[in-house]
């Protein structure tokens, strides 16, 4: 049954709120069993925070668009005015988050058989949250901002032939979720406003992401186990297959919010365009990373600015530092890559704990061609954030490991171009590290 948004007061003319409207279709629909709450008419509907229930489907036609309103006490959860965190200094030194946000545009929490589709858009307004703009990096002015799609403990969820577009924060932040598709979905954010990644899946288990393209700043997809949910358990189960992705950050990340495992995650057939890090495996936390594999992936990565982003265009990078002193931290074992066609600036970082906490890390197949696209220096590499740590200064290299073992190539092809001569150390450089194998 449909529920058209017209119907309960909407009027869809760019400008006027239509939340109150919206809200009723929803309401109404869940009240009668379900169904389908209807954005059509080629119109752009203004809303604030959303709250979807059991068995709604939000659908929002191929001519129609759902955008966030200007007036910011509209995202108030509860309909209670909160203090926001302004500011003070740069996001990417101080990203000290616990996964919950103060305000919400598309929000659901228990619920159980709701979807998002209909191959129109949602669009965060990013303007909303401008604060200090420049050439490389736009920072918003408060902290955490508004995330586009906020679903928790939520049970066979879909979000699919639709696209997202310009959120002032995580786009698509699923926590404590199980039985989730995310299909034939377009998030294209601004590759210079901070903290826009693409889908965050938080100690969700059993998902499957296929057939997206995503453009985000930060990272495209990055699978987190968040402080604030620790009661949902382990980040599992999930598929990744057949996306292009483009990021400021890194394209594929796990971490660096680890207080929970991650474990059976598969990522194939993906292309990562013009990224600022490929993969990255960045626990900070004392949440372990294994049974992860990595499958015919193409990684094009370069640099995209000196400073505001995470990351030294690794095509692949596996870390696991303290996040602070007193940090326990977690290991990375059982992680395969397997047919990886790299064209970088940098190459392949692995880093870990003293302790040597990463071991078991199987490549085959691989092809790593390094070379200049920017002017910034290629000498360095990014552990950030970390304990006593931050960019590492290093002779550029084909492979750099350290505090690791077990780490085991086959049929490994690099080519360092002749223009980087002056800034290149070691092919392979290792340290602290023993049954390493090239």
């Amino acid at each position: 049954m449909d529920f058209n948004v017209r119907d309960y007061g909407a009027i869809g003319d760019g400008s006027s709120s239509d939340t109150i409207a919206i809200q009723s279709a929803i309401i109404a629909c869940n009240k009668n069993g379900g169904g389908r709450v209807v954005f059509d008419g080629n119109r752009t509907y203004r809303s604030g925070m959303i709250t979807i229930l059991d068995n709604v489907e939000l659908y929002i036609d191929k001519d129609s668009k759902l955008m966030a309103i200007d007036d910011l006490n509209e995202f108030n959860k509860n309909d209670l005015i909160q203090d926001d965190k302004l500011v003070t200094r740069p996001t990417y030194e101080n990203c000290d988050y616990s996964g919950q946000p103060t305000k919400y545009f598309l929000y659901a929490y228990g619920c159980k058989d709701i979807s998002i589709t209909g191959g129109g858009i949602i669009d965060g307004n990013e303007v909303n949250y401008y604060g200090k703009v420049t050439k490389w990096h736009i920072e918003g002015y408060f902290y955490p901002r508004v995330p586009l799609i906020f679903f928790e403990n939520c049970n066979d969820v879909s979000i699919t032939d639709i696209t997202l577009q310009r959120s002032g924060f995580w786009t698509t932040h699923l926590v404590g979720c199980d039985g989730v598709l995310i299909e034939n979905v377009k998030i294209l954010n601004n590759l210079r406003l901070a903290n826009c990644d693409g889908i965050d899946p938080d100690h969700c288990k059993n998902m499957l992401i296929r057939n997206c393209h995503i453009e985000a700043a930060d990272d495209c997809i990055v699978f987190k186990t968040t402080e604030s949910s620790r009661k949902y358990g382990a980040c599992e189960n999930i598929e990744v297959c057949n996306c292009t992705l483009i990021s400021t950050s890194a394209a594929i990340k796990i971490g660096t919010e680890s207080v929970c495992d991650f474990k059976n995650i598969k990522v194939h057939d993906c292309k990562i365009i013009a990224s600022n890090r490929g993969i990255s495996l960045q626990p900070r936390d004392e949440g372990n990373i294994t049974d992860v594999s990595f499958d015919n992936v193409e990684i094009e990565t370069r640099r995209f600015s000196p400073l505001h982003w995470w990351g030294k265009a690794e095509p692949i990078a596996i870390t696991a530092v303290k996040r602070k002193e007193d940090s326990r931290i977690g290991s990375i074992s059982n992680v395969s890559f397997s047919n990886i066609k790299i064209d970088s600036e940098n190459g392949i970082f692995i880093h870990g704990d003293k302790n040597i906490n990463i071991y078991n890390i199987e490549f085959s197949s691989i092809d790593l061609y390094i070379r200049a696209k920017t002017d910034w220096e290629k000498d360095t590499h990014d552990l950030r954030p970390a304990w006593k740590y931050g960019i590492i200064s290093n002779p550029l290299n084909a492979l750099y490991v350290k505090n690791a073992k077990a780490i085991n190539f086959k049929s490994f092809k690099y080519n360092i171009d002749d223009s980087l001569d002056d800034v290149k150390g070691n092919d392979i450089y290792l340290e602290n590290s023993t049954d390493v194998y090239i």
